[in-house]
């Protein structure tokens, strides 16, 4: 097989404003802590080519899907569905106009990102070069806890000591993927990939500064290890569920933190590049599948007269916008309005989203546009054919969090208000169908 890998820069600006944490929270950027790259790896066979590009933003949107795959195709000749898009959800990154009120998007930057996407694709290609595949499976621990059936995170000192272990391991990654490839000639290292399910974000809503969060400061950290150049793809995984041990910390803290836990990840992607073994990856293939997911839907008079019970609260006297609530409040109504508009105007509030999956060899990455949970990856895990499957969150789109079945059953953020900050309807049953789809994805690869 062939392998062939390019970066490009997509820092935004000093002064853009940050995503995360909050509605119009207005947290601007002030400093470049680490620069923010689309890291591309092209993987050619004799009856099969396609690309990967992992990107260090929040996420994209449709248009930025389609518009980069296009620009991609017209310059390469290879098919646009074989172009895949994956972002690590950093929360110290651009908006990327992909949440209502999360940050608003940079216009100039927003018509620009597409094209710089494709062209990390575009330059993956043009260094194609024979290359042999390692793989290992190294353990990865005092990173993440599980948010939703563990206890809050511990206070800063103690997650700081080398020994701090989650509650409950087990409902996290403990271990870390990693994908080593070599140049077949030469036998040196051109590119890796690293594969962890955990929330990326150590810095809060009190921190201004532009990086990637652990996995970007770790990635760019073991780029630089190498004597020639070699290019590092973070692939996120499942982390609907999962935070880092370091969240919601004053800024000082929250920085001592983010270098803390990203020499950890970085050290275990270090023995995972060591401890690779060779494998047969003569077999490349992909495969995009449109699915729908059910919504639970509502009439349009339910959801008007929900709209004037939001609407009402902008009318009290003492309506502030620097009101926390209020600012949620916002949120739905923006939401409430535009799904209104698409009812009335026939839309389909359960248009297909796309899932798509890249097998190398043993391993398969099937990805997914959520940020999808820990159970619905080892449900997955457990019934693929591939010997190796790897559930990637944050994949050609970001349609918000795919809650497992406990959580959707209990309600709460996940389940029942991040739709809205992507103008759509709660999830029916997420869970089964997008494993069913997943699986069944696997499947027509292996």
């Amino acid at each position: 097989m062939k392998a062939g890998f390019a970066k490009i820069d997509i820092t935004p600006r000093v002064g853009f404003e940050l995503s995360g944490f909050g509605p119009y929270l207005g947290r601007r950027s002030t400093f470049i802590r680490d620069n923010l790259w689309a890291r591309g790896m092209a993987l050619q066979s004799q009856d099969t080519s396609t690309v990967l590009v992992s990107c260090d933003i929040i996420g994209i949107t449709p248009r930025t899907l389609e518009l980069a795959r296009k620009y991609f195709a017209e310059q390469t000749g290879w098919a646009p569905q074989s172009l895949m898009i994956h972002c690590i959800h950093t929360h110290s990154g651009p908006p990327a106009d992909v949440l209502n009120g999360w940050g608003v998007a940079d216009v100039p930057y927003i018509e620009i990102l597409p094209f710089k996407i494709a062209q990390a694709a575009i330059n993956a290609i043009q260094n194609l070069t024979e290359a042999t595949v390692a793989h290992a499976e190294v353990p990865c621990e005092g990173i993440g806890l599980n948010r939703e059936y563990d206890k809050d995170a511990p206070p800063l000192e103690d997650v700081l000591k080398e020994s701090w272990r989650p509650a409950k391991p087990e409902l996290t990654d403990t271990t870390c993927h990693v994908i080593k490839f070599h140049d077949a000639s030469t036998g040196k290292t051109i590119g890796f990939c690293s594969y962890f399910g955990c929330h990326p974000v150590c810095c809060c809503q009190l921190t201004h500064h532009i990086h990637g969060d652990y996995a970007g400061i770790a990635t760019n950290n073991l780029e630089r290890e190498f004597d020639s150049p070699v290019v590092g793809l973070f692939l996120q995984g499942a982390q609907g569920d999962v935070n880092s041990c370091c969240v919601h910390k004053p800024e000082q803290e929250s920085l001592l933190a983010l270098d803390v836990i990203a020499a950890r990840y970085a050290r275990a992607v270090r023995n995972g590049l060591k401890k690779a073994a060779e494998f047969d990856a003569s077999i490349i293939k992909f495969a995009n599948h449109k699915i729908k997911l059910t919504r639970k839907m509502a009439s349009v008079p339910e959801l008007k007269e929900k709209l004037a019970e939001f609407e009402a609260q902008f009318q009290r006297p003492d309506a502030s916008e620097n009101d926390s609530k209020l600012r949620l409040v916002v949120v739905k109504a923006v939401a409430y309005r535009k799904i209104i508009d698409m009812i009335e105007s026939g839309k389909d509030l359960e248009a297909p989203i796309e899932i798509q999956g890249i097998r190398i060899g043993k391993i398969t990455l099937l990805g997914a546009p959520f940020e999808i949970m820990q159970m619905i990856k080892n449900e997955v895990k457990q019934d693929a054919k591939s010997p190796v499957p790897l559930v990637m969150g944050l994949t050609n789109g970001s349609w918000g969090y795919l809650p497992d079945r406990v959580c959707a059953a209990r309600g709460g953020y996940a389940q029942d208000f991040v739709p809205f900050m992507k103008s759509t309807l709660p999830l029916a049953n997420g869970h089964d169908e997008l494993k069913n789809a997943l699986l069944k994805l696997d499947a027509e690869i292996n």
